[in-house]
């Protein structure tokens, strides 16, 4: 049976998509795995997303807690609000009390991406705080650590991420991910996907 590697996300202006992407060719990579794209529920209405001129949301299937459950790894990606997870994403987590009384998300890995406006804005914190929510479900935090190589030295150009995740920089919003950021997805992907499927099969 094929080992099933979760993406899960909440991207506003579509920054956190494209990274989920190719986190999602990452896992594929992996022999035996798949990967799928979920997005989280909007909490906001059309009319305020219009204000912050967002753009229509993909069609990316929306997942709902009981999903979860399906999956035996997941990538968790979020924009960052002051230095942590965006509500959107939060708020989905929050909905999660009935699999936390069950314990279905216990013992299953999950790794953190995400994207921040500034060098400041949060690209390890966002990640750091959100570890406490796999921790209450008992779930394995997979960081990337410092296995993409080189490019986590890179110094010449402007790079987000971390050894707790793929990140990108959104500056202004028109920034997009460059390809070095998406070459960290990649490995992301390809990461946590492999070390899924050896806790599966070691199950």
């Amino acid at each position: 049976m094929a080992t099933k590697v979760y993406i899960v996300y909440y991207s506003m202006y579509g920054h956190v998509e494209k990274l989920a992407e190719e986190i999602q060719k990452g896992a594929t990579s992996v022999e035996g795995v798949e990967a799928k794209l979920w997005q989280v529920p909007e909490t906001l209405s059309e009319e305020i997303l219009g204000k912050m001129s967002a753009p229509p949301k993909s069609d990316v299937p929306v997942i709902t807690p009981n999903d979860l459950a399906e999956a035996d790894g997941f990538v968790f990606g979020f924009p960052t609000r002051f230095g942590m997870m965006s509500a959107q994403f939060k708020a989905f987590l929050d909905a999660t009390g009935g699999l936390w009384r069950t314990q279905q998300l216990a013992g299953k890995p999950a790794g953190i991406f995400y994207s921040t406006g500034s060098q400041g804005g949060g690209q390890e914190t966002t990640a750091l705080t959100a570890i406490t929510q796999l921790v209450h479900h008992g779930m394995i935090f997979v960081p990337i650590g410092y296995t993409f190589g080189a490019g986590m030295f890179e110094m010449e150009q402007v790079k987000g991420g971390s050894p707790y995740g793929a990140g990108t920089y959104a500056g202004d919003g028109s920034r997009m991910p460059s390809e070095l950021e998406l070459a960290q997805a990649f490995h992301q992907g390809k990461y946590v996907a492999g070390i899924t499927k050896k806790l599966k099969a070691a199950a």
